[in-house]
């Protein structure tokens, strides 16, 4: 099994390695702007000034980082950069800078915008959302199988502000859930009775609300929690640790799944047992790389399983983010061995035919003979958990 997972690699992130050029030799400049999170999050924010450091680096552009302290410097800050004409790129980091964005773009036509997590309509923005709902129902079925497996009678599910963006993780993971509890009836010959709580914490910054909403749940008997809410998965992994501590364990069940960059590396290795991967970093590269290339052109673009823009986390990914915590001074170098070592043996311990089928999933999604549901607004949310309730 270690061999299969090791095999299951997927492209190095770009430019990992690459040294910074000197101030001579920079043919341009980009500039990244962050919502109120900021950075830090090794999640979210940080993925989005990952991958334009990284675009910077590759093509030889400087990069400015512009941080939001409060939602009244969401506009300020964007005009701003617009207004001094010295940036090729300026990147929006989160949905919400949508509205600034949409002020300033048509008040400077000639520049060049990308944001993150949004759609703004006009001819010189690049809109860059993604499909959390396909991603979401890779570790729906990972989720509810696993569950299933170990005995548990739900899994979690510990989400952010109630907005669209969000509908979509729920709706993927909910349809996840059930896609995988039906392949394990029909593996096992055993029924699979596992259901969905769920939570909106109304905040993306609240850890303490992350932690809380996690314990009602494992006290419920969720034997996996989902985190939806960016930093609020750090509340999610105290919650679970010290259920686990109370059990005499260290190592999971109950897991926690990570969201947006990899979190696998967290808890020691052993107490996340995968992330849903939404590559804003990939989206912010690819930004970059168009303005580059001159084929840089306004209007939605879609992230999906089929272009890398979100994925289940895999082996390399670990490696890449491992690094990625080093350099952050999140991890200490000598941490990596183990947690290698932990997150491979929590994997070896899962029946190879879950893995098998979330990567079944996974083909029949890229292939279309799989259509994920999604939702926009809250009537269109509540249709999909009529049609997958998960009681």
């Amino acid at each position: 099994m270690r061999k299969l997972l090791v095999g299951l690699t997927v492209l190095g992130l770009l430019g990992l390695f690459c040294l910074p050029l000197g101030a001579e030799d920079l043919k341009g400049k980009v500039a990244v702007i962050l919502d109120v999170g900021g950075r830090g999050d090794l999640s979210f924010n940080d993925m989005g000034f990952k991958g334009t450091d990284e675009a910077a680096r590759d093509f030889g552009l400087e990069m400015i980082e512009i941080q939001s302290a409060t939602a009244a410097d969401y506009l300020p800050n964007v005009r701003n950069a617009a207004r001094s004409r010295q940036y090729d790129l300026i990147i929006c980091v989160g949905f919400l800078l949508a509205d600034a964005l949409a002020t300033v773009a048509p008040e400077f036509p000639e520049q060049k915008f990308a944001i993150i997590d949004a759609v703004v309509d006009e001819p010189n923005v690049m809109s860059i959302i993604f499909a959390e709902n396909e991603g979401s129902a890779l570790v729906g079925a990972l989720s509810g199988m696993v569950a299933a497996y170990y005995g548990y009678r739900y899994v979690g599910c510990v989400l952010g502000i109630e907005i669209p963006v969000l509908y979509h993780f729920e709706a993927g993971f909910r349809f996840g859930i059930a896609w995988g509890l039906q392949r394990y009836r029909e593996i096992t010959d055993q029924e699979a009775d596992v259901g969905l709580l769920y939570t909106y914490t109304g905040t993306f910054s609240d850890i303490a609300k992350g932690k809380a909403a996690s314990e009602a749940m494992l006290k419920q008997g969720a034997g996996l929690i989902y985190n939806v809410a960016g930093p609020l998965g750090i509340g999610d992994l105290e919650a679970i640790t010290e259920a686990l501590h109370a059990a005499g364990k260290e190592a999971g069940p109950p897991f926690m799944i990570g969201v947006d960059a990899n979190q696998d590396w967290m808890g020691g290795g052993y107490r996340v047992l995968a992330s849903m991967m939404k590559r804003v970093d990939v989206g912010c590269y690819t930004a970059v790389k168009s303005v580059v290339e001159g084929s840089f052109q306004g209007g939605i673009h879609l992230m999906r399983l089929s272009n890398r823009g979100v994925a289940i986390s895999r082996y390399q990914d670990l490696l890449d983010f491992i690094e990625f915590g080093i350099n952050a001074g999140a991890i200490a170098p000598s941490d990596k061995p183990v947690i290698i070592d932990h997150w491979l043996t929590i994997r070896d311990a899962i029946p190879y035919f879950i893995w098998d089928t979330v990567s079944q999933l996974e083909l029949g999604i890229v292939s279309g003979e799989i259509v994920v549901p999604t939702a926009n607004t809250l009537e269109e949310m509540e249709a999909v958990r009529a049609q997958y309730p998960l009681d």
